[in-house]
């Protein structure tokens, strides 16, 4: 099926989460309509009908059909399928994790689909680019007449200070081609590709490990984190510092009225300090970040309450200190609050969560999401037509 001229892109989007590529969509500036959402998430699902109006499809996508796919009359696929068969602290099963099953086997459709899609896009982890899972799915794209470009990035290389690197694979069906062709069949770790670089000197191969140079200018231009809280510390709340707002979120206070369950104060922020217990089992460990640091790490679904590698937390009681292990305790640490972790995200100040999703849920629902800073542009890039 080709797109017929000024015609919207008709999308569909699987594993629509909290619809980030759904907002990605929107940032880019692309004219396209998403005609189905799909998700299992009964949760995220509540999330997305609130933030778009639209409930997305929520029985199981292996039981789609070619004939079902077609009814759409899509010539885009957005998908960002699980990533926990992929995960380092998952049992790495890849293909034969059961929650690989779905995504694979909407690929299998693609060449039984009498109007197959244009163009895809795919985002999860690092590491899925090693997979099996990777093997079958560039074997199916191949098969199925796609070329693809790949890229690792970062939220740090696009000025916003959230480590967050992910993978991403555009694919483009022939004669439809991308702007950078030199680029094709290759994996990189630089957007430059996004910004008109178009010289095959801009080339970058997959490496593993990016030169400390570059981590150094990524660092020099992002944004410092106080840029994206929305209360500055943990002795005054009543001055709230999220960018475009004078009052604290609905989110966040809504987080505060609702949270069942979790024995904290919901009437204060009390529950967002880090309780002394974490601090003496897991100080040592911990990601520590202030309000002027540039550098933040990448938040996961199991944040609140904090277990290791879950995410950064934030020093606001006093100045940064020296000696770590004496001190933690004076720094008045805390986690960032949900709507700050959207911020990270970059989704919209609009974005808000309905009333009913504990936190504990918010965070778990952040955690899945991912990156508009990165995927925007991506998506920009991916619907580009060739010059």
């Amino acid at each position: 099926m080709e797109k017929q001229e000024e015609q919207p892109w008709r999308v569909l989007e699987f594993y629509s989460g909290i619809g980030g590529m759904r907002y990605s969509l929107m940032k880019a500036g692309v004219n396209a309509i998403v005609v189905e959402a799909f998700d299992i998430n009964d949760t995220a699902n509540d999330v997305y009908q609130h933030n778009f109006g639209h409930r997305p499809y929520q029985g199981n996508i292996q039981s789609l059909t070619a004939a079902d796919l077609d009814g759409y009359s899509a010539n885009v696929w957005l998908l960002s399928p699980p990533c926990q068969p992929y995960t380092r602290q998952g049992l790495q099963k890849q293909s034969g994790d059961a929650r690989a099953f779905s995504f694979l086997q909407i690929l299998e459709l693609i060449p039984h689909i009498s109007q197959p899609p244009i163009m895809l896009f795919v985002e999860n982890v690092v590491g899925f680019e090693t997979s099996d899972t990777h093997t079958k799915m560039m074997e199916i794209l191949g098969r199925s007449d796609f070329v693809t470009q790949e890229f690792i990035l970062t939220p740090l290389q696009f000025g916003v200070p959230y480590s967050r690197p992910r993978y991403f694979c555009l694919a483009k069906r022939k004669p439809s081609t991308f702007q950078n062709q030199l680029l094709n069949n290759q994996l990189l770790w630089s957007p430059k590709p996004l910004f008109g670089h178009k010289n095959a000197d801009d080339k970058v191969l997959c490496e593993l490990d990016e030169p400390q140079g570059s981590w150094d200018k990524w660092l020099e231009s992002c944004q410092p984190i106080e840029s994206f809280l929305e209360f500055k510390n943990c002795s005054d709340h009543s001055e709230p510092n999220f960018v475009g707002s004078t009052n604290l979120s609905a989110d966040t206070i809504g987080a505060l009225e609702e949270d069942e369950g979790n024995g904290c104060c919901t009437s204060t922020f009390d529950q967002y300090s880090v309780p002394l217990s974490l601090i003496e089992r897991w100080g040592s460990a911990m990601d520590i970040v202030y309000p002027d640091s540039k550098r933040c790490c990448c938040f996961t679904k199991s944040y609140y309450r904090y277990v290791k590698g879950t995410g950064s937390l934030l020093a606001t009681g006093q100045p940064k200190i020296q000696d770590k292990a004496s001190s933690l305790k004076e720094q008045c640490l805390r986690y960032f609050t949900p709507r700050e972790v959207a911020n990270l995200h970059s989704l919209p100040e609009s974005f808000q969560f309905p009333q009913h999703i504990s936190l504990r849920q918010r965070y778990a629902l952040l955690g899945n999401s991912l990156s508009i800073s990165v995927v925007a542009p991506l998506l920009r890039y991916l619907f580009a037509e060739s010059s």
